[in-house]
């Protein structure tokens, strides 16, 4: 299998175009109430894992805010969800990136046109300008941060300035992949709203809507049943080389922490070349794995701490790695044998 036969990715769309939400009933329902209750928590952080909906969950609730100054009103007090018409002047405006009550802190392309790993503190300092100005819209200011994961320090304690101090009519919504690693203080600032992974009905009705795809497509029952919850994963493995390299990988992991080096070669052979979505698909597969064994021996009364403490460091590296060959464009079959070789080390 080589790198050319791989199918690209679907792209979704960018959270604030997407207009329909599945499954996260509960959550959303939590701030519809706590809306039109008249006394909102000023910051939400919405947490879980990647991909399963945290982002388009805060634009449904930032596009409901903005089309609903008043929580009190009859149309308020009478909705069943969040959802607001496509065609009205808000969601127009928010899916253009174009509301002027609503900032988007999100990483941004760098000077050379690649994408930052982090977000800036001079982006996140946008925010004091923006509570402060009264010149851009009357009544709710919203900030969607998407992720706070991905803030720098001085980015993260810039953002904890204007937590603490909260303008009026004020609302954050901050998304993020691993909410119990965010800063404790920005942490205690903050409503916590907790989103599981979809079910796998779920997964295959939003990646038939992404995708333009029937939701009896047979591909898509197979790449949700190994998407755990994710759409955003669906959709990387529903081209079915992306799905075989995956559970390639998968294979692998499982026999850790013996490799065999001839596999090894095999796996870098067929994640040679330049597509990026087939680089994703296998970093995708080594973090899930990482995390489920964090999850499983974090429960683990008798754990062995020591190894989960190099799980954790490896995982750090393996990203660090990961960040590296994707936007230098480096070898990918060294980060193969680097990856592993970290893995059955830490495992063993």
């Amino acid at each position: 299998m080589s790198a050319r036969q791989v199918e690209a990715p679907i792209e979704a769309k960018h959270p604030r175009e997407t207009t329909s939400l599945f499954g996260h009933r509960d959550a959303e329902l939590t701030l519809l109430n706590a809306y039109r209750g008249g006394r909102i928590p000023h910051a939400w952080l919405i947490g879980g894992a990647q991909g399963i909906g945290k982002a388009t969950l805060a634009y449904r609730m930032a596009r409901f805010v903005l089309a609903h100054r008043d929580p009190l009103v009859p149309a308020v007090l009478a909705a069943k969800t969040l959802a607001v018409d496509p065609s009205h002047p808000v969601a127009r405006h928010v899916a253009a990136g174009a509301h002027g009550g609503l900032l988007t802190l999100e990483r941004t392309l760098n000077d050379k046109g690649v994408m930052r790993t982090v977000i800036t503190v001079d982006e996140t300092r946008e925010t004091i300008s923006f509570f402060g100005s009264t010149a851009a819209v009357e009544g709710w200011r919203v900030c969607v941060v998407d992720t706070v994961d991905e803030l720098n320090a001085n980015a993260a304690n810039a953002l904890l300035k204007v937590l603490e101090e909260p303008p009026r009519q004020s609302l954050f919504l901050l998304v993020s992949h691993a909410p119990a690693r965010v800063l404790p203080t920005i942490q205690s600032r903050c409503r916590k709203l907790a989103l599981r992974p979809l079910g796998a009905s779920d997964v295959v009705r939003a990646a038939a809507e992404a995708a333009q795809k029937r939701a009896d497509d047979p591909a898509l029952a197979e790449a949700a049943d190994a998407a755990e919850g994710s759409v955003a994963r669906a959709l990387t493995l529903l081209g079915g080389d992306a799905l075989k390299l995956h559970q390639r990988t998968a294979a692998l992991l499982s026999s850790l922490p013996r490799v065999d080096p001839r596999e090894l070669h095999a796996l870098g052979d067929a994640l040679g070349g330049s597509d990026r979505a087939v680089l994703a698909a296998f970093i995708d597969s080594v973090e899930r794995w990482i995390a489920e064994r964090l999850r499983a021996d974090g429960a683990n009364a008798n754990a062995n701490l020591p190894r989960l403490a190099r799980l954790a460091e490896v995982w750090e590296k393996i990203s660090r790695a990961a960040r590296d060959t994707a936007e230098y464009n480096l070898e990918r079959k060294p980060l193969v044998f680097s990856v592993f070789g970290m893995l059955a080390e830490a495992t063993r």
